[in-house]
């Protein structure tokens, strides 16, 4: 077994104890019932519609502030009574660590866009849509707010082992994700802004025309990948040289 591999098993073994799976529910549930009294209104393009409205409170508030608990938690046991010597002193790389520690955040992430899929469908079967499922549309849209959230990801994750707090990085998130919505307004700066990008991939065409919304899909996703190599080298060359 590689050492990537153990350090993996081993960080799903820790996360066992968490409780992280009630938050994920919590959060897919606020964005489903929203999604669910909206829906009700008839008209046409109600999948659109209904992405549009789940994805203001998903992808604006619930997924960054999301990204930040993974990548703090994956982080809070080292971080406790000299866990890091303990890791780092067994047979794997620092590499291998860390980057077991962003697959487990990325996993994560999929999940509750998994979920977030599925309490969107919900959506549609409660209120009776009789639209055929866009699909394209809607996996686009799930996907792209999953990579947008790589490099707010990695940028976290970078802090999470920087700072011996665990309480720290986590208010930091909550402080950039609030100014989402006004940062979005601006054309400018909201491509580049980690904390946006998840809601500005996650709106499917026409969802909103004001702002940043209108970027092209392709446009946005190649300042994403950039960030995401920016954070992600980063975070991992600081980790390495990292004095434990």
């Amino acid at each position: 077994m590689s050492s990537y591999t153990r350090a993996l098993s081993a960080e799903w073994l820790k996360l066992a104890r968490s409780r992280l799976w009630l938050q994920i529910l919590l959060c897919i549930a606020a964005s489903t019932l929203l999604g669910i009294l909206d829906g009700r209104e008839v008209g046409a393009f109600r999948w659109e519609r209904t992405l549009t409205t789940m994805s203001i409170l998903h992808a604006m508030l619930f997924l960054p502030i999301m990204t930040g608990v993974f990548s703090a938690m994956v982080c809070r046991y080292e971080h406790a009574g000299g866990g890091w010597k303990q890791l780092l002193v067994l047979p794997v790389s620092r590499g291998a660590v860390y980057l077991s520690k962003f697959s487990v955040v990325c996993i994560l992430l999929a999940v509750i866009q998994l979920l977030f899929l599925g309490g969107l469908l919900l959506v549609g079967v409660v209120n009776r849509y009789a639209e055929p499922i866009p699909w394209g549309m809607l996996l686009q849209c799930l996907a792209g707010g999953w990579i947008a959230c790589l490099p707010l990801a990695a940028l976290q994750l970078a802090v999470s082992t920087a700072w011996s707090s665990f309480a720290a990085p986590l208010a930091l998130n909550v402080v950039f994700t609030i100014p989402n919505m006004l940062v979005a307004n601006s054309a400018t700066y909201a491509p580049y802004y980690p904390w946006a990008q998840p809601l500005l991939a996650m709106m499917p065409t026409g969802g909103a025309d004001f702002g940043a919304f209108n970027l092209p899909f392709e446009s946005l996703m190649l300042v994403v990948v950039g960030g995401f190599l920016l954070f992600f080298m980063a975070g991992l060359l600081y980790f390495q040289r990292k004095e434990i």
